[in-house]
C-alpha cells in the first residue's frame, strides 16, 4: 500500500510516498480503506520538530479518517461499512496511509449527510469542540459563549455546537473571515484588527479558546464570577489557571481524545442539520507537501483534505 511517511524533521518537503507493508487489525481492530484524511495544524508542527509527539523519525503522520471497513476483528462493523475517525490519538494512527488498523471504538458509522471528504475533516475538530465546549464547559441554553478564532477549522465547528444549545454566540475573527463565521451562525463577530474584546465585551459565561499566546489571558477581563474559560491551546499553564481561580473564574484546557459518544453526538447535529464542515481544499496523495504548506502558512478558513 502507499502511505506518506518522513524520514527526519523538516519542511514540507521531507513528505514521501512510499510503498509500505499493510496493516494487520489485531482483535477488536478494523482496516480501513481509506478514502480522505483531514489534515491539522498539529501535524505541521509535528513535522517540523516543534515537540517530539510520536519519537524520532520516521514515521507516518495523521489522525483523521473517513473510509470503508475491508477487515473486521470485531462484531461492531462489517466489511464493507463507510465509518470515520480520530483512531488513537496521540499515539500514531499512521493516517497518512491507503489503509488504517484502528480499535473499533474509535470509530462510528459514517453519515450519509456527509460525503468521505466532508468526514474526514470532521473528528479532530469536532472532538475538540465537543469536548471543550460540552463536557467541560457544560454550555447550556441562553449562555454567552465567546469563541476565539470561528473562522478557522475548530472554530467553524465550535460556532455551531453552541448554537445547537441554545447559546447566544460571540466570535472573533479577522476582517476576511468575518462573513464566513457568520454563515456559521455566530450572533455576533468580531473584527479583532478593529476591535478589542477586551473593550467591547463583559458578563460572558463561557470562553472557548483555538487560538493561544495572550488570548486566554485577555480573556479574565470578559468572564462574568463563575464565568469559565476552555483553552485549547494553553492547556498546561498553571500559572494562568491560579489567575483565573484567584479571579474567581474557572480554567479548564482541553486536549482531545477519542470519543465514540462525543463523535455519535456529532453525528446526530449533522443529521438535524445543525452542523456541517467546510473543507477549503482538498489534495491528492502527491501534493501533501502544497497541502502542508498551507497548514504552516497558517489563518486557514476551515479544513484541509487529502485524498488517494
Amino acid at each position: 500500500m502507499r502511505a506518506i511517511t518522513q524520514q527526519e524533521f523538516g519542511g514540507p518537503e521531507v513528505l514521501s510516498i512510499v510503498e509500505a507493508p499493510e496493516p494487520r487489525p489485531l482483535p477488536t481492530e478494523v482496516l480501513v480503506r481509506v478514502q480522505a484524511i483531514g489534515l491539522n495544524p498539529l501535524e505541521a508542527r509535528l513535522r517540523a520538530g516543534e515537540f517530539p509527539l510520536l519519537g524520532e523519525p520516521p514515521f507516518i503522520l495523521g489522525w483523521d479518517i473517513s473510509g470503508v471497513v475491508e477487515q473486521a476483528q470485531t462484531g461492531r462493523f462489517r466489511p464493507g461499512e463507510e465509518v470515520f475517525g480520530m483512531p488513537l490519538f496521540p499515539r500514531a494512527a499512521n493516517a497518512y496511509a491507503e489503509l488504517v488498523a484502528a480499535p473499533a471504538l474509535h470509530l462510528v458509522r459514517k453519515p450519509a449527510a456527509l460525503s468521505h471528504i466532508e468526514a474526514s475533516a470532521l473528528p479532530v475538530a469536532g472532538l475538540t469542540a465537543w469536548q471543550g465546549l460540552v463536557d467541560l464547559g457544560g454550555v447550556t441554553e441562553g449562555d454567552r459563549v465567546l469563541i476565539h478564532g470561528g473562522g478557522g477549522g475548530v472554530g467553524h465547528v465550535a460556532i455551531q455546537i453552541a448554537k445547537a444549545f441554545g447559546a447566544h454566540v460571540i466570535t472573533t475573527a479577522g476582517p476576511g473571515k468575518r462573513e464566513f463565521a457568520a454563515s456559521f451562525g455566530a450572533d455576533e463577530v468580531l473584527d479583532y484588527t478593529a476591535v478589542d474584546f477586551t473593550e467591547t465585551l463583559r458578563d460572558i459565561d463561557l470562553v472557548f479558546d483555538t487560538l493561544g499566546g495572550d488570548i486566554a489571558a485577555h480573556s479574565l477581563a470578559v468572564l462574568r464570577p463563575g464565568g469559565h474559560l476552555v483553552t485549547a491551546v494553553a492547556d498546561e499553564d498553571a500559572e494562568l489557571a491560579a489567575r483565573f481561580a484567584a479571579a474567581g473564574r474557572r480554567f479548564s484546557g482541553i486536549a482531545v481524545d477519542p470519543d465514540p459518544v462525543a463523535l455519535r453526538a456529532l453525528v446526530a447535529l449533522v443529521e438535524r442539520g445543525e452542523l456541517g464542515v467546510h473543507v477549503r481544499e482538498t489534495f491528492p496523495f502527491e501534493r501533501v507537501a502544497d497541502a502542508h504548506r498551507l497548514l504552516d502558512a497558517g489563518h486557514l478558513t476551515g479544513k484541509l483534505v487529502l485524498t488517494g
